[in-house]
């Protein structure tokens, strides 16, 4: 939520020649609805569900990058169909940058209370643990570029 990770799947997409997708706009695009509405009608366990179907779909896909949002890895299924896909990327960035980049972000339905810095200090000890369990690669700090991520990620992908 707010660690990059758009921009850096656009980044690798790009140089690899993969197709992007960002499985929220993904979903807004199948229910042609904003994700704030979703949240509003469904509530969180409504978005959860569709956003399960978008990454099972998304996991059988090949040649495409893929930027989930922040609470995908709340599914062990989502966990597991990310594992089984490909390379997990964990973007660790510091919870006061996750607040700046946030803060005025309408688009963001769990952060839409009167302290999110709060809020996101408990998503994050929630999700931390879970990003963790999946990911092949761990990218920490809010400071890096896209371009020296990018340069990590391609050294992964050489290992793997």
């Amino acid at each position: 939520m707010g660690a990059g990770k758009t921009t850096i799947a656009k980044v690798l997409a790009r140089r690899l020649a993969y197709h992007f997708v960002d499985s929220d706009h993904e979903i807004e695009s199948r229910t042609g609805v904003r994700l704030p509405t979703i949240f509003e009608i469904e509530g969180e366990e409504g978005f959860r569900r569709r956003e399960a179907q978008v990454i099972a779909d998304l996991a059988r896909t090949h040649g495409c990058v893929v930027a989930t949002g922040g609470g995908a890895v709340l599914r062990p299924d989502n966990r597991e169909n990310l594992r089984a896909s490909g390379l997990v990327v964990y973007l660790n960035v510091p919870l006061q940058t996750l607040c700046e980049r946030t803060r005025h972000d309408k688009n963001r339905p769990l952060l839409q209370v009167s302290d999110p810095l709060r809020k996101l200090t408990e998503l994050y000890e929630q999700r931390d643990p879970l990003y963790r369990s999946i990911a092949d690669l761990v990218v920490s700090g809010g400071r890096i570029s896209a371009q020296a991520v990018l340069q990590l990620l391609l050294k992964k992908m050489e290992k793997a």
